[in-house]
């Protein structure tokens, strides 16, 4: 969520019509000691009623006790008062916008061959923002946010700075149209988060504010989720710790994390054990968590089986500190079985050993810069078998298009894009190739100013990379989407694109329906090829050992060139630790019959669900089916 508020010199005085309303900043007398008031309402300047029942709901305690109960009062009046006169986003502004966007995407959109550039398909409405997303091993995606304040997209929806039950999350699992179903929606299913009581001293139970958690997978395909928001001081951590299981699509509560964290952020390594870290913590914005937590605890088992599910379990501490400055840094568990730590600050660059519970710095990213909001990805390793070893740093820096690449201990610097942009979203297709989609001027600032939703087509434009490295412009999205963006491959190798409230409630076509979210589907180049496409009939039922033989079935063997796994996507705010593609060595082929050699060990593909996908020598995939990889399977 943004942390910046209304600028001060439009805090008091707004005009409303033809009428100047000026809301005074000197503390009045105490509520009730007006005859307006003693009759049920306290009427400002220029006409605003404010009754009784406002103001008790508006105050805050903490105001009370730092500046006395009148001048608390006059603050809320202040903040009701300026909701009546500026909350005006006009529906037809809404409409008319998706409707640009629309029209201006079919028409840039028409330059470009969908099968060099990919196309989209589909435009979604959806109940939620889709500010955090995890594709499930069932097919289905979840998604979750917040329970907005505001529909003005002018203004700070989320409850960042609320305390009490407005401060809410809420969660939907998704089950997307059939994939050859270019006009159906899918369906939506709420699973709101569980009823908890936060530490924030009203006692006012609520569904758990989870939005701008971390998340990450555990290796019987269920998601944890760490931290939240409590609220109050531009955003304070939560120490909330669940577990969603996708297969039951119920939440499971955990012991509460040692300390509160909102932004962190969430690997699994290599032993299926979940590293948490960063994130703003129990005091408020600034003051960061710089522990490191370990979930489950180390003398707790970790759950393989989708029947073992973790309730009420302990996470601990490691014996160091993660001495990040800025939030969400990048983590990627890689080849070498430790966990990488790329922060935003370019001197803020760690490695973690799970082995002997120690870290390293890294050397100083060639930028010298910081960086806001970025993606970032673990290469592909060429050799079968092998995991990533690498991985690129792209946005962040809108004056900076280039990629940074760290590999063997140093950095180089890679292929740029066309142009820098922050809160884009990168991922790595299954045939090996990376695609940018989202991107922005700033958090919240597509270019014109802070809560404008105005923006240059250019942030809307994707790009794609090719197995060189060149990086070529594609089609616009019809949202421009940046902060909160994501995007997820589903099995079928579509693309879902959803995210970036602003956006959303900007451009709702009926805001008071309900449907404030949306999804975009992407058809990428390899699904617009033509003929048919590789046809995968069966996997491995049971799990899947490391550097082992096992088989699958194909519709046509001869058209199997490549095998790939994949790892489900789960994203927040740029930021994906689960995604890696790892080919795999083919043994033998007898018909249709192809005899595979899984990933080497647990420290190239931790342990957990994966997508595996045949393709052809055109690099178009099979519909992907999904592999439990496990140790001693």
């Amino acid at each position: 969520m943004s942390r910046r508020g209304i600028p001060r010199s439009r805090r008091w005085t707004f005009a409303a019509g033809c009428a100047v309303v000026v809301l005074s900043v000197t503390a009045p007398a105490a509520l009730g000691s007006t005859p307006s008031a003693r009759h049920g309402f306290d009427p400002h300047p220029g006409g605003v009623r404010i009754t009784r029942e406002q103001i008790a709901k508006e105050i805050r305690p903490e105001e009370v006790k730092a500046l006395g109960r009148p001048r608390a009062e006059q603050l809320a009046r202040d903040r009701i008062g300026l909701r009546a006169v500026d909350t005006g986003y006009p529906q037809p502004i809404r409409t008319r916008s998706l409707k640009e966007h629309t029209d201006s995407q079919a028409e840039a959109n028409a330059a470009f061959s969908a099968a060099q550039s990919g196309e989209f398909k589909q435009y979604i409405k959806s109940p939620d923002y889709g500010d955090h997303v995890a594709l499930l091993p069932t097919g289905k995606v979840l998604l979750f946010s917040f329970e907005a304040v505001e529909d003005n997209p002018n203004k700070e929806t989320a409850p960042t700075q609320v305390i009490g039950r407005q401060n809410a999350g809420r969660a939907y699992v998704w089950t997307p149209p059939a994939p050859d179903d270019d006009t159906g929606t899918g369906t939506f299913k709420a699973v709101p988060p569980p009823t908890v009581d936060m530490d924030d001293g009203l006692n006012e139970p609520r569904p758990a504010p989870i939005f701008c958690a971390g998340h990450a997978y555990l290796p019987n395909g269920m998601v944890g989720i760490f931290g939240g928001n409590l609220g109050g001081n531009h955003g304070t951590g939560a120490h909330l710790a669940f577990v969603f299981d996708p297969w039951t699509e119920t939440w499971h509560r955990q012991q509460d994390m040692a300390e509160g964290r909102w932004y962190p952020s969430v690997v699994t390594g290599a032993d299926g054990r979940q590293f948490i870290t960063s994130g703003h913590g129990d005091v408020g914005w600034g003051k960061l968590s710089k522990t490191i937590e370990r979930f489950p605890a180390k003398n707790t088992a970790v759950s393989f089986d989708k029947s073992s599910v973790p309730d009420n379990q302990q996470l601990d501490k490691w014996p160091i500190k993660a001495d990040y400055a800025t939030d969400y840094p990048h983590l990627f568990s890689l080849r070498d079985g430790r966990i990488y730590g790329f922060g935003r600050d370019y001197n803020q660059q760690y490695v973690f050993d799970p082995a002997t519970e120690t870290s390293q710095k890294l050397a100083d990213r060639p930028d010298e810069e910081g960086r806001k909001y970025g993606s970032a990805v673990p290469l592909p390793n060429p050799t079968p078998g092998n995991g990533p070893d690498s991985a690129l740093i792209l946005g962040g820096d809108r004056n900076n298009p280039k990629t940074y690449r760290f590999s063997n201990g140093s950095w180089t610097t890679d292929s740029s894009r066309a142009f820098g942009r922050t809160m884009d979203d990168t991922l790595i297709f299954p045939d090996g190739r990376l695609w940018t989609v989202n991107g922005a001027f700033d958090i919240r600032d597509y270019g014109n100013g802070e809560y404008n939703p105005t923006a240059d087509d250019k942030w809307r434009q994707t790009e794609l990379r090719d197995v060189n490295g060149t990086w070529k412009l594609g089609p616009q999205q019809r949202l421009p989407r940046g902060y909160h963006s994501n995007a997820v491959i589903l099995p079928d190798g579509r693309i879902m694109i959803t995210g970036d409230e602003l956006q959303e409630i900007a451009n709702n076509p009926d805001i008071k329906s309900g449907m404030n979210g949306s999804i975009e589907i992407f058809k990428p180049p390899y699904l617009n090829q033509g003929g048919d496409r590789p046809g995968l009939r069966t996997v491995p039922d049971g799990p899947v050992g490391y550097d082992t033989d096992f088989q699958i079935d194909t519709t046509n063997g001869r058209l199997a060139r490549k095998v790939v796994l994949m790892a489900p996507i789960t994203s927040t705010h740029s930021v994906d630790t689960s995604q890696r593609r790892i080919e795999l060595k083919i043994n033998a082929r007898a018909g249709n019959t192809l005899d595979l050699q899984s990933p080497l060990s647990a420290k190239d593909a931790p342990p957990g669900y994966y997508l595996l996908y045949v393709l052809d020598d055109r690099g178009v995939p099979s519909i992907g089916k999904w592999v439990q990889l496990r140790p001693g399977a």
